[in-house]
């Protein structure tokens, strides 16, 4: 059986900016008589506003599966409104399909070794610039904006009002951090190199799509466009974590904006600083 090792991490930092209104939903549980519809999702300590890991890791996989047309063969949701996502089941399967191999797929009968999951997102907290900011503008409620939506109905032109709480356009979500690492095979440690570092290509091509679809809820109706701004791509290498004070940690693009991070030789940088 192969083993495998980690040879080094990719990071990517920077900050999401918000272009238009975002939602992304929260539990209306704890709301007063008189509330919005629905409330977005905040810090329960801070009560501040932030965008979950899990709300961007989901929806670049999602849009990756699309983009690569991945059979929706895993429904997670029996009842109506049936959900299915994409989840490799086989071996031979896994081995050619690139979002799988970034964002893991849970334990299946047809898989002879447990796979590693390399994509980890972290959660991305209101900027302590846009706190300020925020505190001085007399906003709907803490940080938000609510938005009011009407449904008309097509026979009798009655109207359905809802509210949906959105943080505003031009806030700012940072530190954002995505974490990809780098696995080798000890049957082939030279080759499969190149194709881990080939794998980080699907989480930059996962977050152009999100740049240009929409994050969260309410989407078609204009909500949820965000921009990726100062970013950092960094790696570390395996023998950083082994003596930090002997081999430096690489910077090998920065920018603003996903295309900023296109087009750089990844390749020989990383191959470069496994090897120094």
């Amino acid at each position: 059986m192969a083993s495998i090792q980690l040879q080094g991490k990719i990071f990517i930092t920077g900050e999401i900016e918000t272009t238009t209104g975002l939602h992304i939903g929260g539990s209306a549980g704890e709301l007063d008589i008189g509330g919005v519809d629905n409330p977005v999702i905040r810090n329960p300590l801070t009560r501040e506003p932030y965008i979950p890991g899990s709300s961007l890791r989901g929806k670049m996989r999602s849009l990756l599966d699309r983009h690569f047309n991945r059979s929706l063969n895993k429904p997670i949701r029996r009842n109506p409104p049936r959900v299915r996502v994409h989840e490799c089941d086989r071996l031979a399967d896994y081995n050619e399909c690139s979002v799988c191999q970034v964002f893991g797929v849970a334990p299946a009968r047809g898989m002879e070794d447990t796979m590693p999951t390399r994509l980890i997102v972290r959660d991305a907290l209101l900027t302590a610039e846009t706190r300020d900011r925020f505190d001085n503008i007399d906003t709907d409620m803490p940080y938000t904006e609510v938005k009011t939506e009407v449904a008309i109905d097509r026979i009798t032109s009655a109207a359905t009002p809802r509210q949906n709480e959105r943080v505003p356009a031009e806030a700012t979500f940072g530190p954002l951090e995505m974490v990809h690492s780098l696995y080798t095979l000890d049957t082939d440690p030279t080759g499969s190199v190149d194709r881990e570092i080939a794998l980080f290509d699907t989480v930059l091509t996962g977050m152009e799509l999100l740049e240009d679809d929409y994050l969260g809820g309410s989407g078609s109706r204009g909500s949820g466009k965000i921009a990726f701004r100062k970013l950092k791509v960094i790696f570390k290498s395996r023998r950083h974590y082994e003596d930090p004070r002997s081999v430096p940690i690489t910077t090998l693009a920065h920018g603003d904006g996903v295309a900023a991070l296109r087009g750089v030789d990844y390749q020989s940088q990383i191959s470069d600083a496994i090897r120094a």
